[in-house]
């Protein structure tokens, strides 16, 4: 199937409504362009369980709490184009804000039984709400039956299958591994506006997740946040925003331990005016 770019919502509708009165299988990436290897890993996830890979740009005004992030967002069009062209991809879904938000871009408002509230919800007002909000509009314009979302994240994943089951959507959604920069640096579209020293700081990042999950073998989570807290002093060009161990599930934080649940370390950092964020099992 040669590769279709679409930014009609009736367009790519009449697409799907064909594929699907044919069973055939849909796979949905939902991007917001400037694409890196850690979307292409998905869309080969997508690829290797799906007759039909679609991918969507839309760079989402709802979910962002700063219209300075907004705005400086990158754009790179043609050259997500291309990417996708060579990794496969069947649908490129590209719309207009004004399709999806027809009057005011305004978030609906969800209830996730508060994980909603936890980490990135405590520091980014409203941006779980946007994300919901344009999910929901996506699924129902591309009935995926599977959907894929990197782990970088995790706790948007966790949001978005919440989402699902909350409205009886038939969509399952997968969780891919994080993709990473040769010297651990998650892959991010925000990392191309870093410095070049920023670039060579960001790395720390990873390398203390590292270290967390080894030392969380014979610490506490207060001695972890404490350690934690104490290597990003040494740290100029990083500002450290949150350090938290959660349960995988509930998403709040662990006072201790738990060997019956699986828990995982979370990280916000600043380099700059750049948000960078991670995650680890441990």
């Amino acid at each position: 199937m040669r590769m279709k770019v679409l930014a009609e919502i009736g367009k790519i509708s009449s697409v799907i409504t064909s594929l699907k009165s044919s069973d055939k299988r849909i796979g949905f990436v939902p991007t917001m362009g400037a694409l890196h290897e850690g979307h292409l890993s998905l869309i080969r996830a997508s690829r290797a369980s799906n007759y039909v890979t679609v991918v969507s740009i839309f760079v989402n005004p709802t979910q962002f709490d700063k219209k300075e992030d907004f705005l400086k967002y990158p754009k790179s069009l043609d050259k997500d184009l291309e990417l996708l062209k060579q990794a496969g991809c069947d649908l490129v879904f590209t719309p207009a804000s004004k399709n999806l938000y027809p009057e005011d871009a305004v978030s609906a408002t969800f209830d996730f039984g508060g994980i909603e509230k936890e980490m990135e919800g405590k520091f980014r007002d409203n941006h779980f709400n946007g994300v919901a909000t344009i999910v929901k509009k996506l699924f129902e314009i591309v009935q995926p039956n599977n959907a894929y979302f990197g782990e970088k994240d995790f706790q948007q994943l966790q949001i978005i299958k919440n989402l699902t089951i909350q409205l009886g959507l038939p969509t399952e959604v997968h969780g891919c591994p994080i993709y990473r920069e040769k010297d651990g640096l998650a892959m991010s579209s925000r990392n191309v506006r870093l410095t070049p020293l920023q670039r060579d700081a960001a790395p720390f990042v990873y390398k203390i997740l590292k270290e967390v999950k080894i030392r969380f073998e014979n610490h506490t989570v207060s001695e972890t946040k404490d350690w934690v807290a104490q290597q990003f002093q040494t740290q100029p060009l990083l500002d450290l925003e949150y350090f938290e161990i959660t349960d995988e599930d509930t998403l709040q934080s662990a006072s201790s331990k738990n060997t019956n649940q699986k828990q995982r370390a979370f990280i916000a950092v600043f380099a700059g005016a750049i948000r960078l964020i991670d995650n680890m099992p441990l």
